[in-house]
């Protein structure tokens, strides 16, 4: 799998971001690293052919998400920080280090973004779910068939995440004083 210029150019400035929200002490300058990144991973899913994701990403990650941070910022005291970045815990950045290289060493394993022969680009998944959706589930809308019955465990986590968002939100929202 080779990287376009703007792939890799979006890659490095993602993982740069990534970084600088994990490092950056000021607390204002982390939340905007945070949006920045979530901004430019929307930006890999549309070039990734994910739009639904990418939009969603955008819209969550550097939409509401940020909005929530400086909401919360605004509301509380922001300790002074006589440094820039925070200190490093190597055995944490072991842990991470060997963490992305494992995930990197599946990345060789995937189709090519728009190859023919990967089973998504030709249609076999969807084929499979038009032909079976209503036999296995018994589910007259195949989109419902596919979000309840065959992704049910990723649909229920979507679910919990988004209504934890609300929940939080919310609490953010109501409070008058922080502590």
């Amino acid at each position: 799998m080779t990287l376009t210029l703007l792939e890799g150019a979006l890659l490095v400035f993602v993982i740069g971001c990534a970084v600088g929200a994990a490092l950056l002490r000021d607390t204002l300058a982390s939340v905007m690293s945070f949006a920045a990144y979530s901004l430019g991973v929307s930006i890999l899913w549309l070039i990734l052919q994910a739009p639904d994701v990418g939009l969603t990403e955008a819209a969550v990650g550097a939409g509401i998400m940020t909005i929530l941070f400086l909401l919360a910022l605004a509301n509380t005291v922001t300790p002074d920080a006589d440094e820039l970045f925070e200190s490093l815990n190597l055995r944490a950045m072991l842990f991470v280090g060997v963490f992305v290289l494992v995930m990197g060493a599946t990345v060789p394993a995937l189709p090519a973004i728009g190859d023919p022969t990967a089973p998504v680009v030709s249609g076999e998944v969807s084929q499979y779910y038009i032909e079976n959706a209503y036999e296995e589930t018994h589910v007259k809308n195949a989109v419902t068939a596919v979000l309840a019955a065959y992704r049910g465990f990723d649909t229920l986590g979507e679910a919990v995440v988004v209504f934890a968002a609300g929940v939080v939100g919310l609490s953010v929202l109501r409070r008058e004083v922080f502590a």
